[in-house]
């Protein structure tokens, strides 16, 4: 990894943060690191959970822009290409931390996580349109998370968006006060971590596997994958036992 990035697998957690003060301007290395990074987790029989943060006063002001002109552009688009594809191939949660701005292609790396805590000082946005040219994988993957008219909004006027507004247009799951924000994160994650991690990796993917199908198709897939796959783990069986039981589960995490 260079040093633009940081990553640290403590136990469940898969840490990766930006870290390139004073704005966290991503480069082609550091989106090539970023996809490594994430794959790297994915593989990680022990992770659980994959947090996606940044030090200093901003998450990402976006991608370098020498990195826009000339022979560098194709070289970034697919670094950063690759890493949307990578963060689509972990089975379990990935989420994104905010503070500050997360702007063009920080936003978009945001976009590609399944979930977003943000602060509330924290803000959105693609001034991509400002420039005289729009934001790809943006284009794919804001329509998905907020619907098409709220994306076009941000899309062709690159206006930002503060976390509030944020929050109430599904772009971010939960909005926490600054202070004490850090604080109310690691308690959300420990909320998550005391969960069955095959639970949340087989309900992550049945999302994934029903996109874009037509309903019908799509329950008889997931019931398939619920008696054939989900009800064979260890955590499933455990699950309704503790219930009948009436005590805590005790989870394997498979």
């Amino acid at each position: 990894m260079q040093e633009g990035i940081r990553v640290s697998i403590d136990g469940p957690v898969a840490r990766i943060t930006l870290h390139r003060p004073p704005l966290n301007v991503l480069t082609t290395a550091m989106l090539r690191d970023l996809a490594e990074a994430f794959d790297t987790a994915a593989a990680d029989a022990e992770v659980r959970i994959v947090r996606l943060d940044a030090e200093g006063k901003v998450f990402c002001a976006g991608v370098d822009v020498a990195d826009h002109a000339g022979d560098a552009l194709a070289p970034m688009m697919d670094a950063l290409v690759a890493f949307v594809d990578a963060v689509e191939r972990v089975p379990m949660p990935t989420v994104s931390v905010v503070h500050g701005a997360a702007l063009g292609g920080g936003c978009e790396v945001m976009l590609a996580t399944d979930l977003c805590l943000a602060s509330e000082s924290a803000s959105f946005g693609l001034p991509e349109i400002r420039l005289g040219v729009f934001a790809p994988p943006a284009s794919v993957l804001l329509p998905r998370i907020v619907g098409e008219r709220r994306a076009l909004a941000m899309l062709l006027t690159g206006a930002a968006v503060r976390a509030a507004e944020a929050e109430g247009m599904g772009l971010v799951n939960q909005v926490f006060p600054s202070e004490g924000f850090d604080d109310a994160v690691d308690e959300w994650f420990e909320r998550m971590l005391s969960l069955s991690g095959a639970a949340l990796r087989h309900a992550k993917r049945a999302v994934l596997v029903a996109r874009g199908k037509p309903v019908g198709e799509a329950h008889r897939d997931l019931v398939r994958s619920y008696l054939n796959e989900l009800m064979k783990t260890e955590d499933a069986q455990e699950g309704i036992r503790s219930f009948l039981e009436k005590r805590p589960p005790e989870w394997k995490h498979r």
